[in-house]
């Protein structure tokens, strides 16, 4: 379970308000709407798991608040709201050229990304403290000497070993565990307020895994960082995560804080990601549940709630009709399911 509990007695100071956006990818296939109307806000200094199947836009959405859509898409309509400083006027990253000097300034220096895969995030041919300096240099204002030291300090920080030598060694000679720390460490060169973790332990093994959580829990409260955690690992979410957003086929279905969703899940889909995860002791003999069918190709969206063709719950005639709008559950606590539409 995460390690602080959340404060409710005052309204959250929001760094992050992402607001109706919509992202699409233009194919010779068709409209894929990657991202469909997606709402929900990152408060200062806390860790806000999105979580869902492959497939529901949980990636895209980290990609749009970058305002680094891959090639074919773009953001189509909302807004991203971004407060750099408190009680001062919010930057509207959606209005920003991507390719801008405004935008760039922000990516990489104030919003950071560590990727999925860090050997495809580092360079083969640039030693790391080269990638290090460069990008210190570029956002910090910084002299070489100096950015180097920053480098071998910010390495340290992260737990690399012998930092001062490590600057001359190449990605492939890490393992796989410590090259996701030189990642987090190149993320965090710049000191920024929001780090986007776009599924950083799926390739890593569980006590790697472990030690890299530790170490993102232990930096974000050294430096108040805002954490935006992309996941499909609900024990991960129960560690870390303050808030979650669980998203289906490019929609929000529900948020909430983490107590909520784990001991109240609202929407069926919510209750059924956390139905089919292992227990200990659930017994050798019995069959793990799974949640049946696919998520639907974003190029064939079913009719009304996305989520009905797949959910024991739905209602012939209402579930496969209409789409559902999001309902207040209690405070806090919002999900999109046309049962509790109905019954309020």
């Amino acid at each position: 379970m995460p390690a602080k509990e959340p404060d409710r007695s005052a309204a959250p100071d929001l760094l992050i308000e992402v607001d109706n956006l919509h992202t699409h990818f233009f194919g010779n296939a068709g409209l894929v709407r990657a991202v469909d109307g997606v709402s929900f806000s990152i408060p200062r200094g806390r860790t806000v798991c999105v979580v869902g199947e492959s497939g529901s836009g949980k990636s895209i959405t980290g990609r749009s608040i970058l305002n680094q859509v891959p090639r074919g898409g773009r953001v189509v309509s909302g807004a991203i709201r971004y407060r750099p400083d408190a009680g001062k006027p919010p930057v509207d990253i959606v209005a920003l050229d991507p390719r801008g000097k405004e935008m760039r300034a922000i990516r990489g220096a104030q919003i950071a990304l560590i990727s999925q895969e860090p050997m495809a995030a580092l360079s083969p041919v640039h030693t790391i403290g080269n990638q290090m300096i460069e990008v210190i240099r570029l956002h910090l204002n910084m002299g070489r000497r100096e950015a180097k030291e920053h480098a071998i300090e910010t390495l340290a920080l992260v737990g690399i070993p012998r930092p001062t030598e490590r600057m001359e060694s190449y990605a492939f000679q890490f393992s796989g565990g410590m090259r996701q720390r030189v990642c987090i460490a190149l993320a965090l060169s710049c000191r920024p307020k929001l780090l986007i973790a776009d599924e950083p332990t799926t390739a890593l093994d569980v006590t790697t895994q472990a030690n890299i959580l530790d170490l993102l829990s232990t930096l974000q409260a050294d430096f108040n960082l805002s954490v935006l955690f992309v996941t499909h690992d609900l024990g991960v979410v129960s560690e870390i995560a303050d808030d979650v957003v669980v998203m289906y086929l490019g929609k929000v279905v529900e948020t909430g804080d983490v107590d909520t969703i784990f001991h109240a899940p609202a929407h069926p889909y919510t209750r059924a990601l956390l139905q089919s995860v292992p227990r200990m002791h659930a017994g050798g003999t019995k069959r793990l549940p799974t949640i049946e069918g696919m998520v639907p190709s974003p190029l064939d969206r079913p009719q009304g709630c996305g989520f009905h063709p797949r959910c024991a719950k739905a209602v012939a005639g209402l579930c496969d009709r209409k789409a559902p709008e999001p309902v207040t559950i209690s405070k806090g606590h919002v999900a999109s399911c046309l049962l509790h539409g109905e019954t309020r």
